[in-house]
């Protein structure tokens, strides 16, 4: 980003400027992160207070910090940090002019984000939210890199862990297109039913201008309340229904797939990583870059060159054996989709699932854990379950995997996970899938992650 001078970053944020920071050339809610020129984001976490780290980062070489009460060295002085942050990224969003789109699902948000930016790319330059940055302390700061002249449209991820998070992240982003990915499990105990995810999720369209665009997966059972929620017509994407239709989908060995989607009177080949959810993602993909103006063929070229990003499905040869590797997150559709990307791409192989518990499942924990483990046994495949902590919910996918058919389900821990990874023979066809918090890169014999 540019350079911002002090006192314009006070007077963006609404702040009461205390001391003189110099120029502003990075934004940090992490003291690990800062380096110099960063504006230090203090922010009160449910563990950690930032406030106690404003001397620390000044060492670092931060220009100063953005708080909520005092603190030594120049500092940014706010009454609430999330609303400054909100009224910073507001000011940038007043200046710009050009496509702007909200993603949110409770699935695949970021890789389908990396896809939406790909196919914009004919527009020129694209920015979009970095990593997983979808929170209100982190999304308002992609915000100023749009004073750069060049850029040419905006893609947002927005996080949900609650009723109103998504309104308030579309306040300041105020998106000109809105994209559901998907309606399914995760944070479900925040919201308290499927029901509660939709409605959260619905913020986003909402959220729209009467010359908006809304865009739906054809299949979700929740579509007529999204319809219900949105003050525009809603686009949808399907196998063989919607706006945006995947009519034919072929893998091959190199772990890619091609698929023809159809658009109005036009048949495009978009070819992606393996995975029908991925198929569906290259066609919502197209469908926004049609509402922004893209010519599709543009679009669909365009997308072919999407990077994903890591760890999400990612296909490696190994140790003799092929890996994929799915160690971002885990909730029930994610998995189903993964297993049904397996079952298509096993050719004879035997199957080895290395599953991490399901987080945030509420009251559904048990029910969604023993579906996984059904899931499991039906597809043949031998299955190793493993919790975050000492004791937790994986154990009911064993138990179902078990009753199913699976030819072995157990639950281990990482070290024997990883022992009983490094005695198989060569020639398995393994997938390692959950949570962060399971650690399931510990789990991984060396030599698989290079």
């Amino acid at each position: 980003m540019k350079p911002i001078s002090w006192q314009e970053a006070a007077s963006r944020f609404g702040a009461i400027a205390h001391g003189d920071g110099g120029p502003i050339s990075a934004f940090a809610t992490d003291s690990r992160e800062v380096w110099k020129g960063s504006l230090f984001i203090a922010v009160r976490g449910e563990r950690v207070d930032g406030h106690k780290f404003a001397e620390k980062v000044l060492e670092a070489g931060a220009a100063g910090s953005l708080v909520e009460e005092p603190v030594r060295g120049p500092f940014l002085l706010v009454d609430n940090v999330v609303d400054a942050l909100a009224r910073f990224a507001s000011s940038y969003r007043d200046e710009f002019a050009e496509p702007v789109v909200g993603v949110t699902g409770s699935v695949g948000k970021t890789t389908i984000k990396e896809m939406i930016a790909a196919a914009l790319s004919p527009l020129g330059r694209v920015l979009a939210t970095q990593g997983n940055r979808n929170t209100e302390y982190t999304a308002p700061l992609l915000w100023p890199e749009t004073n750069e002249r060049d850029v040419r449209a905006v893609v947002v991820e927005m996080g949900m862990r609650g009723l109103g998070q998504i309104a308030q992240l579309a306040s300041f982003s105020r998106p000109t297109i809105g994209l559901i990915t998907n309606i399914g499990w995760s944070h479900l105990e925040m919201v308290g039913s499927r029901e509660g995810i939709a409605r959260a999720k619905s913020e986003l369209f909402t959220s729209l201008p009467e010359d908006g665009v809304a865009i739906a997966p054809a299949e979700c059972e929740f579509l007529p309340q999204l319809r219900a929620a949105s003050a525009v017509e809603v686009l949808t994407f399907g196998f063989g229904e919607g706006d945006a239709q995947v009519l034919d989908y072929e893998w091959s060995s190199d772990w890619t797939a091609v698929s023809k989607i159809r658009i109005g009177t036009e048949t495009l080949r978009v070819k992606t990583p393996a995975g029908r959810h991925l198929a569906l993602g290259a066609a919502s993909a197209l469908l926004v870059a049609r509402a922004a103006g893209v010519d599709l063929t543009n679009a669909a070229e365009a997308l072919t060159a999407a990077k994903l990003p890591p760890m999400r499905m990612e296909f490696r040869q190994a140790l003799g054996q092929d890996w994929v590797l799915d160690m971002y997150n885990s909730a029930p559709n994610s998995v189903k989709a993964a297993l049904e990307t397996l079952t298509e791409m096993r050719s004879g192989k035997p199957v080895v699932l290395v599953l991490g518990e399901m987080r945030e499942l509420g009251e559904e924990t048990e029910a969604a854990h023993r579906e996984v483990g059904r899931w499991v046994g039906a597809m043949g495949a031998q299955l190793i379950a493993l919790n975050a902590g000492e004791s937790g919910p994986a154990r009911w996918m064993v138990e179902e995997a078990a009753l199913h058919g699976s030819p072995g389900a157990d639950l281990l821990t990482q070290a024997e996970t990883r022992a009983q990874l490094e005695a198989l023979d060569p020639g398995h066809l393994i997938l390692v899938k959950g949570s962060r918090a399971v650690g399931l890169e510990n789990v991984l014999p060396e030599g698989v992650l290079g």
